[in-house]
């Protein structure tokens, strides 16, 4: 008896060790992905720039410490359970870098609002929400803390309703949004970042405040590609309101250029919300002079 576990032992002792050292491989491999993606990123001509996961809901204008010719074509779908109807968006989005660290952005949201099963008059009517400019300049880069910070403006110019345009302006309302991003890396892995910045409309010639707006965020980067997963907090604060969804996401490389990213929207403090979901199609055209090796 001793010999048989002499011998069971002498043939399970080198399937133990073999798959150890398959595993130590294994992340070896992966730490030596993650350090040439991120060099990839962060090493390419140009100023210095620190790879940081960005959010699918509200997405930044572009890279934080972009380079001069990067750009980016986004297409979004969502849908959000109102209650009396749903919403249903869809947007257009070109972003480009056309000097080191300044990113501008030009979008065309649109809503799509469906009867639920209740009163009719209580449905909003379709439309172009408005025409969105935006920027975006990442004034601080930190190799040595892996940190970014930028400020940013997003201006909209507010559309009435498809239905509304022959009795009423074709343009209702002006809306300012300026605010501040600060990202961090946590070793090669782990991301946070936060946005943050008032809301302010101008229906005539002065500017109101009419809330703030906190996004906090939280991504695991999976090793040697773009592919995340993560928690993204949406909070807006109003006079009389307080709102707040939380969106788990995850982002999925299809090919170098083309990445798609899918959220849920998990209400926890919204009366005129419940959950929604969201599809981000991100495809970013070849810089000259640039290259990915990873998706």
């Amino acid at each position: 008896m001793r010999y048989v576990i002499l011998a069971l032992l002498s043939g399970i002792f080198p399937i133990v060790l073999l798959a150890q050292e398959q595993t130590d491989s294994l992340q070896v491999q992966n730490q030596i992905l993650d350090s040439l993606f991120i060099a990839e990123t962060e090493n390419a001509p140009g100023k210095p720039k620190v790879l940081h996961a960005e959010p699918l809901f509200i997405d930044l204008i572009r890279d934080l410490g972009a380079r001069k010719g990067e750009k980016e074509w986004n297409m979004g779908l969502g849908m959000t359970d109102k209650g009396a109807y749903n919403q249903y968006t869809a947007l257009v989005e070109y972003e480009f870098a056309p000097v080191n660290r300044l990113g501008l952005e030009f979008e065309l949201p649109f809503s799509i609002y469906l009867q639920n099963g209740k009163a009719r008059d209580s449905v909003p009517k379709t439309k172009l929400n408005s025409i969105k400019v935006a920027s975006q300049y990442t004034f601080w880069v930190s190799d040595k803390k892996q940190t970014s910070l930028a400020l940013g403006m997003i201006y909209e110019m507010e559309f009435n309703e498809f239905s509304r345009y022959r009795e009423a302006r074709l343009f209702r309302n002006h809306l300012y949004n300026p605010f501040i991003v600060a990202a961090k890396r946590w070793g090669q892995n782990f991301h946070t970042l936060i946005y943050t910045g008032p809301f302010l409309h101008a229906p005539s010639s002065f500017a109101v405040l009419d809330n703030w707006a906190f996004n906090a965020n939280i991504h695991y980067m999976i090793s040697g590609t773009r592919n995340f997963l993560g928690l993204e907090m949406n909070q807006d604060f109003g006079r009389d309101y307080r709102k707040t969804v939380l969106r788990p996401q995850i982002r999925v490389g299809i090919t170098d250029r083309l990445l798609v990213g899918i959220v849920s929207g998990i209400p926890l403090r919204a009366k005129d919300e419940r959950l929604s979901s969201f599809l981000r199609i991100i495809y970013e055209p070849k810089v000259h002079g640039a290259r990915r090796s990873h998706s």
